[in-house]
């Protein structure tokens, strides 16, 4: 089977002695079918991978004030267990 001009998986082009795909490694049993001619690849266009400026990058973790919230409680279970000790 002769090869496709578009390689049908990455859209590359494909010389017509080709056994496979030079870029992604495609080839008849993996990929060239008879509607190779056809590219159904994603052609996002280079924006779509930029990042998004209005996305908040805050560290993971909790908040300060959660944190202080956290330390109460604790203090609290650790002043009862004293309590029920003594």
């Amino acid at each position: 089977m002769k090869p496709p001009a578009m390689c049908p998986v990455c859209g590359e082009e494909v010389s017509p002695n080709a056994k496979a795909c030079r870029e992604c490694g495609a080839d008849e049993r993996s990929g060239w079918k008879e509607d190779a001619h056809v590219y159904d690849g994603l052609d996002l266009p280079d924006e779509a991978w930029a990042d998004d400026e209005s996305y908040n990058h805050r560290a993971p973790g909790l908040s300060l004030g959660w944190q202080i919230v956290a330390g109460l409680v604790f203090l609290a279970m650790i002043w009862w267990v004293i309590q029920g000790i003594f």
